[in-house]
């Protein structure tokens, strides 16, 4: 077994970034749904925009949901690649 090894500070690469994580979001519990995570202020503004472009009908809903799933997607698959990279140089250590 491969032992974590601890950075000066006493955390481990994996620790720090789900202390980061932590620190990004927050969830607010909604009687029927149950716990929601709310975006960062800058996806917020983002997907404000695009529900804003479709109410003054500049461009259809559809497109603007489309758009917003790429973005989803695209910042959750930006998040994977950031999380295996910081993985890869704590194993390289």
């Amino acid at each position: 077994m491969v032992e974590k090894v601890k950075s000066r500070r006493g955390a481990t690469q994996a620790e720090a970034v789900a202390h980061i994580r932590e620190g990004e979001t927050f969830a607010v519990n909604l009687p029927v749904v149950g716990q929601v995570e709310i975006p960062r202020p800058e996806q917020l503004a983002y997907y404000g925009g695009l529900a804003a472009l479709a109410a003054f009908e500049l461009i259809d809903w559809p497109v603007a949901l489309v758009i917003a799933a790429g973005h989803l997607l695209a910042s959750n698959h930006h998040n994977k690649l950031l999380e295996e990279l910081g993985e890869a140089i704590e194993e390289a250590e």
